[in-house]
């Protein structure tokens, strides 16, 4: 440990832009400096041993080294490392007693981010069939208007097309994938908007609903039972959608690419907000680019950090009504025991566990909070590579999801990992009854109001 240096910081932790417009940025020597100055660090401290397998892959190949240290670890050995992390900023969050403004400075995730990004500009990764993967609203256009034979493609249980999937496409033949709606979230928005609850308390408030990528063309039922829910409170609402936050080009290295779609997402919704709207965004993974991952890529765009500070994940902003002008009422007990799993990427907005401080409110509601890692990882869980490995790192998930067979709902923040709890509370091979797995607790908290969506 370096002189005059402590173990963690007693400050909040803060986070650098990144400079991506930097050419050192893109300077391999530096990086691998970078690397192995983070790296050694991580090796004599290990706290994050067990929050995904980034860190048991550096860690053993560190010990498996001729001296036991990172001197004999070669640069070249490092890519496993960086590929297995999945963006999730649990160890920048939740366990690295030296992120900023420590003097160490790190930040583990934005340095494989860093690492990425150059792979990117030499060309190694974010090519091929690997990036046909990331355009989210072609590929949800396309499956949407194709619905019934997308779905029977893409069914893990479609021994036919699902082999041929991971041969071309590198996607496990056994990750179940999201379905797609036959009717988008948008145009289920405009042909029939809810009736809003004049006589509610927080009849008034405006929002601007962020569709996303998944809400829209995969999973509507999370943006329709969000509506109702907004509307049955009194709240003015509209759906937007201009394109997917880039949170698939971020993994991959695009910072060019994230950064156009950030400004262009910031302008649309600028009129909204200067009219005095809330932004409601639908999925923790793009509520979080929006609030925290654009301004540090984009942090001179003055409709980019107006965004930032306007914008809500949509549990945190139901919880927010009920604090200040609190519920319309109508909330009835659910018919069973719900597991609630808070999200990585929810957990990264450090606004506290707003999904079960949202399914809290529903009267004589037998809660159980689930707070660790699911091991999908967005694209990462799907990828014949990995998807092994996440299903391992999501066990624990799994088992305290089943709650010992008393759970009838299980509902994560992220819908992306609700599908893989689902295929991993089933592969448990437990007696008792699986439970139901609900998109978002929104739609609970939707159906505990008896509202139609």
């Amino acid at each position: 440990m370096a002189e005059g240096s402590r173990e963690g910081s007693l400050d909040a932790p803060t986070r650098h832009p990144i400079d991506w417009n930097n050419p050192e940025f893109y300077d391999e020597a530096k990086l691998d400096d970078e690397l192995r100055r983070v790296f050694d660090i991580c090796h004599g401290c290990r706290r994050c041993f067990n929050l995904c397998d980034s860190f048991p892959r550096l860690f053993d190949l560190i010990d498996d080294s001729e001296s036991g240290e990172l001197d004999t670890v070669s640069s070249k050995d490092f890519k496993p490392v960086v590929d297995a992390c999945t963006l999730c900023d649990m160890c920048f969050m939740t366990k690295c007693p030296y992120v900023p403004p420590h003097e160490f400075n790190l930040d583990f995730p934005h340095l494989m981010l860093r690492y990425r990004a150059v792979e990117k500009k030499k060309g190694e990764i974010g090519g091929g069939m690997e990036a046909q993967l990331t355009e989210t609203d072609r590929n949800g256009k396309l499956g949407s208007s194709l619905s019934g034979l997308a779905n029977w493609a893409t069914d893990r249980k479609n021994g036919l097309t699902r082999g041929v999937m991971q041969g071309v496409a590198g996607v496990h033949k056994d990750a179940a994938l999201p379905k797609f709606a036959g009717k988008t979230f948008e145009k289920q928005a405009a042909e029939n908007p809810p009736a809003v609850n004049a006589s509610a308390p927080a009849h008034g408030r405006k929002a601007v609903i962020y569709a996303t990528c998944y809400g829209n063309y995969n999973n509507p039922e999370i943006g329709t039972a969000a509506l109702a829910i907004l509307a049955h409170n009194g709240v003015e609402a509209e759906v937007v959608y201009p394109e997917c936050c880039g949170m698939p080009q971020m993994e991959q290295g695009d910072l060019a690419r994230v950064e156009t779609k950030a400004k262009n997402i910031a302008k649309t919704l600028k009129p909204y907000i200067e009219k005095g709207y809330h932004v409601i965004s639908l999925v923790p993974s793009c509520t979080l680019m929006l609030k925290f991952e654009w301004p540090l890529i984009s942090p001179d765009d003055e409709d980019v950090k107006l965004l930032s500070g306007s914008t809500f994940d949509i549990s945190e902003y139901i919880v927010d009504i009920s604090k200040k002008e609190g519920l319309a009422e109508g909330l009835k007990p659910l018919d069973g025991d719900v597991s609630v799993h808070i999200a990585c990427h929810a957990r990264a907005q450090n606004m506290g566990q707003k999904a079960a401080e949202l399914m809290k409110l529903v009267p004589d509601t037998k809660l159980h909070v689930v707070e660790r890692c699911s091991g999908h990882g967005g694209s990462w869980g799907i990828k014949k590579e990995f998807f092994e490995v996440g299903m391992k790192v999501g066990k624990p998930v799994f088992r305290q999801a089943l709650n010992k067979g008393q759970a009838k709902y299980v509902a994560s923040e992220c819908p992306l990992a609700g599908l893989h709890i689902a295929q991993g509370m089933e592969a448990t091979g437990s007696d008792n009854p699986l439970p139901e797995t609900v998109p978002h607790p929104v739609v609970l908290f939707a159906r505990a109001y008896g509202l139609s969506f």
